[in-house]
């Protein structure tokens, strides 16, 4: 309970030194370390998380973070100088961090100040906050300025449809004009896009392709050729040098990620050694080094840079592992079964040392949310306990509709009427664990935070029979309900991958399939947490499932916390939750 993390947030152009975000007291706050292994010096002091903090680049003048109160999500903007806090925004709308220019000068940021609803796109120079101006004004929640081009004229924009569909514009940044990259009507999803010096853009992109490709697009034509492609997996992220000559790029492979270098004029790419795992932030300095995180099974989050020449990798911070040694974590198996229907679908499981914990093993059930999401091997934190302490094995499955298995796989289980089909497969698994002879069939319990709180409902209904305990976290049970409640800016986003309930016959749908319809049905014990300001599902979603399932006489444990949101962010709250988990799962699963 004692670990952290240091995660890398940029670079300070002015000292060279590295931003992270880690915590040592309650919330995760802004650091930055002067040199590698050096002491992380605390930048920000607030009783709530930081989001994200961004010096301006080149001038590493300013420093702007993004914050919320009490998991809201309904962040602001602020400068950030010695330890103070200035706002830019207007303290009541949801406002997220876009891009900077290339010269440091202007900040692009989405806001729903104007209605609430739709995220319109604003520029600022956080010297002078008069300087903020409305340029583009939008319809949807899924808008963002992408990258400002080298001479701060124009800029990308990306309007975020759904996980198999976002629209690429060109935006005169003077006149906020709109101008499409390629047909918008086509059936195409980008992930990055970034201009490179000599005002290239260059993209992930699925076109042609049934995973998200590197490449560059004609900003006039749209058309997008591929670069260095990867014939299998996803290339999740990308950053280029200020110099222009090398792109670092990351490729998921199943789940873990690999970090490579691309030499722009030559189109070769090199592989660099790292331990399996997961890679987050990857961005160049402008002297040419690479910061990024990784962490693994073996290790926390923490934050290292490379040297592209040499490919030497620099570590930067240890972060502390409450005096465990973390290589003595487990690293986890890749399981794949084949479906109801033929599809295969895999996940990780982690098993406790046979040589402490012999014979049979109760396992645990612990499913990502989204469900654009995907598990991945990766440092458990307290869930080590889990594993080790209690010798409860653990899995991570990915169901259809994970990302990382490709644009086809990704819809399998889009709209009310194919969303029961990632819930059979969990019984794939089942069948699997029932024949492993380390595993004990009649000790299986199940968890899942958002989406994978659905999952969670609806797999205790479902195979109530071959599940002991169900602890749902942030969960919808009624997806009519929840499409009503979420908040205006998400709810058109939402209602692509799971259904219309203003249609009919999909509402109809929508209401058979939801938990809540079906609670009768669930007769296991049941633990809710949620978050009383959770802007995604409303705290409402855990009370009427809660209020359901105690009227059929089944124990339901529910735990509220009232300043979280999606999610505990807060230590102390976390922890809480950790040890209630931890009693529920001993009394239901443990027998104790």
């Amino acid at each position: 309970m004692e670990s952290r993390s240091s995660a890398f947030g940029g670079w300070n152009p002015v000292t060279r030194g590295v931003l992270i975000a880690t915590r040592f007291g309650n919330t995760v706050q802004a650091h930055e370390v002067a040199m590698p292994m050096g002491a992380r010096r605390q930048l920000s002091f607030e009783a709530d998380a930081i989001a994200r903090a961004s010096y301006a680049p080149k001038r590493g003048d300013v420093m702007v973070v993004q914050k919320d109160v009490g998991g809201s999500e309904f962040w602001q903007l602020y400068t950030l100088r010695d330890g103070r806090l200035t706002l830019l925004t207007d303290g009541k709308s949801r406002n997220a961090i876009n891009a900077w220019s290339h010269d440091g000068r202007w900040l692009g940021y989405s806001s729903t100040r104007r209605n609430g609803a739709d995220n319109d796109l604003y520029v600022i120079d956080p010297r002078n906050p008069k300087s903020d101006r409305l340029v583009a004004q939008v319809k949807g929640g899924g808008w963002a300025i992408s990258d400002f081009a080298p001479d701060a004229k124009t800029a990308v924009v990306t309007e975020y449809r759904s996980v198999n569909k976002t629209n690429l514009y060109r935006m005169d940044v003077a006149t906020g004009a709109m101008t499409p990259i390629g047909d918008p009507a086509a059936a195409i999803a980008y992930g990055e896009a970034k201009f490179a010096p000599d005002g290239t853009l260059w993209v992930t992109s699925d076109e042609g392709s049934d995973f998200q490709r590197l490449g560059t697009i004609d900003p006039k034509t749209g058309r997008f050729t591929a670069v260095a492609p990867e014939p299998k997996w996803d290339v999740d992220a990308f950053d280029i040098s200020d110099d222009g000559r090398t792109i670092a790029y990351v490729v998921n492979e199943a789940g873990i990620d690999r970090l490579k270098l691309l030499d722009i004029a030559s189109r070769r790419a090199r592989t660099v050694p790292l331990p399996a795992g997961s890679i987050g932030g990857v961005a160049f300095a402008p002297w040419g080094a690479l910061g990024f995180s990784l962490n693994s099974a073996k290790a926390p989050t923490d934050t290292y840079s490379l040297d592209p020449a040499s490919l030497t990798v620099t570590r930067w911070t240890a972060s502390e592992t409450g005096g465990l040694d973390p290589a003595r974590n487990v690293e986890p198996e890749f399981v794949e079964v084949k479906s109801f229907d033929g599809e295969p679908v895999s996940g990780f499981l982690y098993r406790p040392d046979p040589k402490r914990w012999p014979g049979k093993r109760p396992l645990l059930f612990n499913i990502h949310g989204g469900p654009e999401g995907q598990s991945t091997p990766g440092f458990l934190g307290r869930n080590n306990y889990l594993l080790n302490e209690l010798g409860i094995a653990l899995f991570y499955p990915n169901v259809r509709g994970s990302t990382g298995f490709g644009k086809r796989f990704v819809a399998l289980d889009n709209g009310p009427f194919k969303r029961e089909d990632s819930v059979k497969d969990i019984g794939a698994f089942l069948d699997r664990f029932d024949k492993d002879p380390r595993i004990d069939s009649k000790r299986i319990a199940e968890t899942g935070g958002s989406y994978g709180g659905y999952m969670c409902y609806a797999l205790a209904i479902r195979y109530g029979d071959r599940f002991k305990a169900a602890n749902c976290i942030v969960a919808i049970s009624n997806f009519v309900t929840f499409l009503e409640n979420t908040q205006s800016y998400r709810r058109d986003l939402r209602r692509v991958e799971y259904g219309d309930e203003r249609d009919p016959a999909q509402r109809a749908k929508l209401v058979e399939i939801s938990p809540l319809t079906r609670a009768k049905e669930l007769k296991i014990p049941l633990m809710v947490v949620t978050g009383g300001n959770d802007p995604r599902v409303p705290a409402s979603e855990a009370n009427q499932m809660v209020a359901a399932v105690r009227a059929n006489g089944v124990p339901a444990w529910h735990l509220l916390a009232k300043d979280e949101g999606h999610g505990y962010a807060k230590k102390e709250n976390q922890d809480y939750q950790f040890w209630t988990s931890l009693m529920f799962w001993q009394a239901n699963l443990l027998g104790k």
